[in-house]
């Protein structure tokens, strides 16, 4: 070593970078990247875990079951830090690596950053071709990796050591740009990882990073301004962009300030308590009838830090066709969606130029009241529909009993299946940021490695509260090996499972649509002869949680007193109806693909009912 040079490998280099990394959270200067997620294999376990092997105590890896769940958990861990740390996945290469791809989509479509060190083949090609190595015959320059390309919002292949230097900047800027975050993609080859190079110290020197804040253009904020003020009925969607700004206050005071109703996306939920005046309930497909109401009432719509996705816009006939959308976002692409107004720049800095721009303007009285009349409404029937005794076991009242007995400060996890609108619907927001309801990609198996990559964030900064899962069985048997990633690493959940025989919500959407029951419940296969329950509580025990099987949610609610005591993780398995207790009311029209033809009167008939509303669609103005 000279007096400006280091000679290391590339994995070295790679390693002591993230190592020198560090960011300013509230005035505390905190590490950037939390540590990683790892399984080795050929391609990362003799270069970068060697490299990893000497960092242990700036960059903690955890061991993880399977290289998907890895990224989940990264994902998690990211979204309960508000984007503000990452964690990085290493990954073999081949189909080590190949199994983060759904993760990565899961971040892209979430706008997380997620760091993947993936292991390519081998540059030199002389040993061509390897085990795990896929073959082009007339591209040689083609593997696996490209298929990150799609799903990655930085993406490189290191072919020589001093690449580094302008990839891993890059890489970190991209994941920390509140525009552009997402994941970033390094695909190492076996050979280069080991080779050394003579990099300069400086490249090493420790680096604070800051979260840029782009102030919104004055004549932008000026126009949506004016526009608001001469709304009669106008309404603001907080979007989960809202948290990552850490908006939340300055949503809070526009709101109180104007009387202007609020209602939440999916990502958005828990920008507001539940008991806020102002918060009229989330809205859309998984929404509530009081936020549904008066989006189809609204003249114009103030929609801050979100993305506007189906779900939210219930494929965009939940709004008024005349209806003027302002878009205030830090992404352009979001800001822009529908002809909106447009306002580009951060949600905090956004909504404070937009309140000092309105002074005293504010909603007519009359507007606001009804927002509220709206919303007791709802939560009366939120009331009843998570009541215990209300009909057969379900979702809302297993939420019920859990949001009843739980802390302000516990987090909640819920994916894919029929618990993330069971969970939009009727969970009451005890405290702020304390819901992750992943359904940006909608992605089975989120659950449980989310709740491990939450828990351990949680642990970092709220090591009092606990993480709460809620997941279905299919979501538990597709992936469930993070039970033991929590308890190896005694990272405490609490998880709900709730059996209802098979993927009862996609049966709910088949039957809906005129289809008869076929391949989704158990009991509706096929090719199963005769279906039997799995016993998720005997399965459990065998991870090392602790776990029992209750009969009814009186049950649960007993049982989650118990769960609360636990030093360890512990899962809760009750039954669920298939077919009544879902929540009816508060959702809004959903464009699904249905057949034109089919010799079935009843999915004609769907068809044919589906196809009458789709007039109300927003076609932009």
């Amino acid at each position: 070593m000279s007096d400006q040079t280091v000679t290391l490998t590339t994995a070295q280099a790679i390693i002591r970078y993230l190592a020198a990394q560090y960011i300013m959270i509230d005035g505390v200067k905190t590490r950037l990247c939390g540590g990683g997620f790892g399984i080795f294999g050929h391609g990362n376990v003799t270069c970068l875990g060697e490299a990893l092997y000497d960092h242990q105590g700036a960059l903690p890896l955890y061991r993880g079951q399977n290289e998907q769940g890895m990224g989940f958990a990264a994902a998690a861990y990211a979204k309960a830090h508000l984007r503000r740390r990452f964690m990085f996945c290493t990954a073999s290469a081949g189909p080590g690596t190949t199994n983060l791809l759904t993760s990565a989509a899961l971040a892209h479509a979430n706008r997380l950053p997620l760091l993947m060190l993936c292991g390519d083949t081998f540059l030199t090609r002389l040993p061509d071709p390897v085990l795990q190595q896929l073959e082009h015959f007339g591209n040689p320059t083609v593997g696996v990796n490209d298929a990150f390309k799609s799903v990655s919002r930085y993406w490189d292949r290191i072919t020589h050591p001093a690449q580094i230097i302008q990839s891993l900047p890059a890489a970190l800027n991209t994941m920390l740009d509140p525009a552009d975050c997402g994941p970033a993609f390094i695909g190492l080859p076996q050979d280069v990882q080991g080779w050394t190079y003579d990099y300069p110290l400086g490249f090493f020197k420790e680096q604070v990073h800051r979260i840029r804040r782009q102030p919104p253009d004055e004549a932008e904020v000026a126009e949506a301004a004016s526009l608001l003020s001469s709304a009669k009925r106008p309404m603001i969607i907080a979007g989960g962009g809202v948290q990552y700004s850490g908006a939340v206050a300055e949503l809070t005071a526009l709101a109180e300030a104007t009387g202007i109703p609020v209602v939440e996306t999916i990502a958005g939920r828990a920008n507001m308590r539940d008991d806020h005046p102002l918060n009229i309930g989330p809205i859309g497909v998984t929404g509530s009838d009081s936020a549904n109401t008066i989006a189809e009432a609204a003249d114009v719509i103030l929609a801050v830090g979100t993305r506007l996705q189906d779900f939210t816009t219930g494929s965009w006939t939940a709004f008024a066709r005349d209806a003027r959308i302002i878009g205030l976002n830090v992404g352009r692409h979001d800001a822009a969606k529908h002809l909106s107004t447009t306002v580009v720049g951060d949600a905090k800095l956004g909504l404070t130029a937009l309140t000092t721009a309105l002074g005293s303007d504010a909603a007519p009285a009359d507007w606001t009241a009804t927002a509220q009349a709206e919303r007791k409404a709802w939560q009366a029937y939120v009331a009843e529909n998570t009541r215990i005794g209300n009909g057969p076991a379900s979702y809302a009242q297993a939420i019920g009993a859990v949001n009843a007995a739980c802390g302000p400060r516990d987090r909640i996890v819920a994916a894919a299946g029929g618990l993330p609108a069971e969970v939009t619907a009727n969970w009451r927001t005890l405290d702020i940021g304390t819901v992750d309801v992943e359904f940006g990609f909608s992605c089975m198996g989120y659950e449980i490695a989310g709740g491990w990559g939450a828990r351990i964030a949680q642990s970092e900064a709220e090591p009092d509260a606990d993480t709460i899962v809620f997941t279905g069985d299919g979501s538990y048997l597709l992936m469930n090996s993070d039970i033991y990633s929590s308890v190896l690493t005694q990272k405490k959940l609490i998880i709900l499972v709730l059996d209802n025989g098979g993927f009862a919500v996609i049966n709910k959407l088949q039957n809906n649509t005129g289809n008869e029951s076929f391949n989704n419940l158990l009991s509706d296969a096929p090719t199963i002869p005769e279906a039997f329950a799995v016993d998720f509580a005997a399965h459990a025990k065998s991870m090392g949680a602790a776990a029992e099987t209750v009969d009814n949610p009186a049950g649960l609610a007993d049982a989650f007193a118990r769960a609360k005591a636990s030093d360890k993780t512990y899962v809760i398995a009750m039954k669920v109806d298939a077919y009544d207790g879902w929540t009816d009311k508060g959702h809004t029209w959903w464009e699904v693909g249905t057949p034109h033809i089919s010799d079935h009167a009843t999915v004609r008939a769907a068809h044919a009912e589906i196809e009458s509303t789709r007039a109300r669609q927003r076609k932009g103005l």
